[in-house]
């Protein structure tokens, strides 16, 4: 067909499918206002350096994803390519800061990443998501990961599983990053140039990695949990604790790390038994306790996820059919256009479903899209009916058709509703 398609790695939410996100948000904000987390929204667009400064510039999504862009003043300014860094920098340019901590924030809203398009991902996608800043109780790990399970539980999702790690912080990492670069040194030669690049600027980068030739390679290498420091060991202990009283399981992974560099500490992934391969995982988040500071602002620890709503959706049971206008006001011949619109008003201020059908469509072009749109009843206003002042109903289910006058109308649809329900 000619004209314009919409660009690559984009889609049209169609209206069930929008539906769909709609109901997993509304899930979502409902869940996480149970535990007091408040919505707030931020710019679709931020300073370029925003993201180039919180989500690192080792990141593919800095690297290879953002879509970035000057304006007219000369400035940098990228689409958002995730929620995290926007939440904290509107943390710190609101009267949040100088609410009592922890403040509990979610999200959701569009996101844009120049990603190889898949099932379920998109360069332009949706993210639900929380975030907890002010404290860095171990606790509050546990707390995003049990909003998260319990959202999925609520939305119907099934055959998932708690991927679950500690990579340590500042104290411990340079051991551990250290332990890599030893380990995978001999193996540069077999690497891809991609996957050396990213063993030069960021070590742990590589655990990310979907490039290596031979998984072997991460299997064996090094693990996060046998470098932490007793502070973050103890801290992971207590996230693990709460995530018993919570009554959820999860999976040691030592090779997770997340793909945003400033996760430190706890780091989390849902995977889905689905999703197969390197697309294995349905969403994530962890502890990012650093990120104030690389923006800019005082330390401030926070730790939250963000979900993309296409993949949840996708792997969700099917919402039930949204309920279809039960009455059509059809204008028999144009002149009855002004009382079809009229009586349709008054129905819909009385609570009723309507559609409206004042053109000049055949009669019967009219009752078929009446018919195929699911209607229940169709009120008819023709040259005679506007002569005596009734409108004629007719139950479409066995054709019973009555007359009624326009000031009781209400009472008619209700008699023949009850009867075909």
């Amino acid at each position: 067909m000619p004209g314009i398609s919409r660009p690559r790695g984009t889609d049209d939410l169609l209206p069930e499918r929008l539906a769909a996100i709609e109901h997993a948000v509304t899930v979502g904000m409902a869940l996480a206002a149970e535990y007091g987390y408040r919505r707030l929204e931020t710019p679709i667009f931020e300073s370029t350096d925003l993201f180039v400064r919180g989500v690192g510039d080792t990141t593919d999504v800095v690297n290879r994803e953002m879509y970035t862009f000057a304006d007219r003043g000369g400035r940098s300014l990228t689409l958002r390519p995730e929620g995290t860094a926007s939440t904290v920098r509107a943390f710190w340019e609101s009267e949040l800061r100088q609410e009592s901590l922890p403040v509990r924030l979610s999200y959701a809203g569009p996101m844009f990443r120049y990603d190889r398009p898949g099932r379920g991902r998109y360069r332009q996608f949706h993210q639900f998501g929380v975030e907890v800043l002010g404290e860095d109780e171990p606790e509050l790990d546990a707390e995003v990961i049990a909003v998260a399970w319990r959202w999925l539980r609520q939305l119907g999702v099934r055959g998932t599983s708690l991927q679950l790690n500690s990579i340590g912080d500042a104290e411990c990492r340079p051991r551990y990053r250290q332990a890599l670069l030893d380990y995978f040194e001999p193996h540069l030669a077999q690497m891809d140039q991609l996957d050396q690049e990213r063993l030069r600027r960021n070590p742990l980068r590589i655990l990310d990695s979907k490039e290596l030739d031979s998984a072997s390679l991460l299997d064996a290498a090094p693990k996060t949990t046998d470098f932490l420091c007793d502070d973050c060991r103890s801290a992971f202990e207590r996230v693990l604790t709460a995530l018993e009283a919570y009554g959820i399981e999860y999976q040691l992974n030592p090779l997770l790390v997340r793909g945003l560099d400033y996760y430190a500490r706890t780091t989390f992934e849902v995977w889905h038994e689905d999703l197969k391969g390197a697309q294995n995982s349905l969403f994530g988040g962890g502890r990012y306790d650093g990120l104030s500071q690389l923006l800019g602002y005082p330390a401030c620890p926070g730790v939250g996820f963000a979900a993309g709503l296409e993949r949840v959706v996708l792997l969700s049971p099917p919402l039930q059919a949204q309920p279809k206008p039960k009455v059509w006001v059809i204008a028999a011949q144009p002149m009855a256009a002004k009382v079809v619109i009229e009586t349709a008003e008054l129905l819909r201020r009385g609570g009723r479903r309507v559609v409206a059908d004042p053109g000049r469509r055949s009669l019967k072009a009219k009752m078929r899209s009446a018919e195929r749109a699911g209607a229940d009843l169709v009120a008819l206003v023709g040259e005679d009916e506007l002569a005596r002042g009734i409108v004629a109903v007719r139950r479409l289910c066995d054709g019973t058709q009555v007359e009624s006058a326009l000031d009781g109308i209400e009472s008619t649809l209700a008699s023949l509703l009850t009867v075909s329900q």
